[in-house]
């Protein structure tokens, strides 16, 4: 018998109990989609924290914390220890920032400013790192800056500081929060006054060249001002008189760039075996993996048990055919039919109910996990305070590729293993027996 006949005589069966088939596909379907729509929360999970790590960290950057040095406690990166992270294989760029926390405020055009960062670093390595810039150019003069995205709403005239004053003690009123500087703060000379530890004010004039990305969220406001370290000899005495540029500089945060995401891994052991304390996303990202792995396997597991429940469908449908076909397998072996093609032909009716229940609980699987990350996020939003509340960006439900094809593969293998114990009772009946009962 051709395979084409094959087919054409499986599907005849299947057709001569439909209802039966039916429910056995149904059965499959369920026992699939469970299966999917399980494993999915944790790759639902997985994939929404990932991307809230990798939307607030740059995949190429190294923190660089201090260095272990024998049995005492870690050391901070000082201006000594930087030559040796930037000669580190596969390092592209070492950034080297110091906050000045001092009181400060901003002065353009008439309005004042006040509680941004200010942020002395090494422009050429920030450009060298790739600093995200939302529009504008990297400074490449001493008085040139970057400030923040948010930067322009800290700017106020003494109406809107009023505005927002009333705003802020009332924030459900009807006073509205003022929305700052709109004009385009590019190449606009601003003038940052600082207050020292004994009380002076000292003025600084600079020129906005940069405007910075705006953040990935949009709760974040982004009010920080980069200054070029050229100013680091000015600005470090404010908040500490003992500063001599001459000596040894300790920077607050220290990050070294990889070339790319492929060389971070490298980076961080080479900085690790230097002794340095160190923290990447690379990282953060194993653990995380590592957790959410065992996780999932867990979920696949507990989703099997429904497969391996549907199975039993299949076998007590398998189980039945065999038993109805008696006389007409009896009549095949008379005829000349070889045990390994009957044997064939059941298992591939068995495997068709798996393929058929795998296809059907794939689409269904798509759907639910679809209405799961519509629903599920406005009934929490709802339940932490409505409409007022922060939208719940988080995917609840994620069905990758390969998790259709592990759920389609276990699917379709229980079906064909279900399907296997009445194939072989199929090639055992006698041939007499069969004909006899025929008669």
């Amino acid at each position: 018998m051709k395979l084409k006949d094959q087919i054409g005589f499986v599907r005849q069966n299947i057709k001569k109990n439909r209802l039966r088939v039916f429910m056995t596909i149904l059965a499959t379907t369920m026992g699939c989609s469970f299966l999917i729509v399980l494993a999915s929360v944790g790759f639902g999970f997985q994939k929404t924290l990932t991307d809230e790590i990798q939307k607030q960290q740059i995949l190429t950057e190294v923190k660089v914390e201090g260095k272990q040095d024998g049995e005492e406690s870690a050391k901070p990166i000082t201006s000594s220890l930087i030559k040796d992270i930037e000669e580190t294989e596969n390092v592209k760029a070492v950034v080297t920032r110091n906050m000045i926390e001092a009181p400060a405020k901003a002065q353009l055009e008439g309005r004042t400013g006040q509680n941004f960062t200010s942020i002395v670093t090494n422009m050429k390595q920030e450009k060298k790192a790739n600093l995200s810039l939302d529009r504008g150019k990297m400074p490449e003069k001493p008085n040139e800056i970057v400030v923040g995205y948010h930067f322009g709403k800290q700017l106020l005239t003494e109406n809107e500081q009023k505005q927002l004053d009333a705003y802020n003690s009332n924030p459900e009123g009807n006073v509205k929060r003022p929305e700052g500087y709109k004009k385009d703060l590019l190449n606009k000379k601003v003038t940052f006054v600082y207050t020292d530890l004994n009380g002076k004010e000292k003025s600084y004039p600079f020129v906005i060249t940069g405007v910075s990305k705006k953040p990935a969220r949009d709760f974040m406001e982004d009010t920080n001002v980069m200054i070029g370290d050229n100013m680091l000899k000015e600005l470090a005495p404010l908040v500490n008189p003992d500063f001599d540029y001459e000596k040894e500089i300790t920077y607050s945060n220290v990050n070294a760039y990889a070339s790319s995401i492929d060389q971070v891994d490298g980076l961080t052991k080479a900085l690790k075996d230097k002794g340095y304390l160190v923290y990447s996303i690379t990282e953060e990202l194993e653990s995380m993996n590592l957790f959410f792995t065992a996780f999932k396997v867990g979920l696949i597991f507990v989703g099997t048990v429904a497969v391996l429940i549907a199975s039993i469908g299949i076998f007590n449908t398998m189980t039945m055919a065999v038993t109805e076909r008696t006389q007409q397998i009896g009549i095949m072996k008379a005829i000349g039919a070889q045990p390994n093609m009957i044997r064939r032909l059941f298992l591939m009716e068995s495997a068709w109910i798996g393929v058929a229940g795998s296809v059907i609980g794939v689409v269904i699987s798509y759907g639910i996990s679809w209405a799961a990350n519509k629903i599920v996020p406005l009934i929490l939003q709802s339940t932490a305070g409505g409409g007022e509340a922060a939208p719940f960006d988080m995917q609840i439900s994620y069905i990758p590729v390969s998790l259709v094809l592990i759920a389609a593969a276990i699917s379709i293998g229980v079906a064909i293993l279900s399907g296997l114990r009445p194939a072989v009772k199929a090639t055992n009946i006698d041939v007499l027996s069969a004909l006899r009962r025929e008669i």
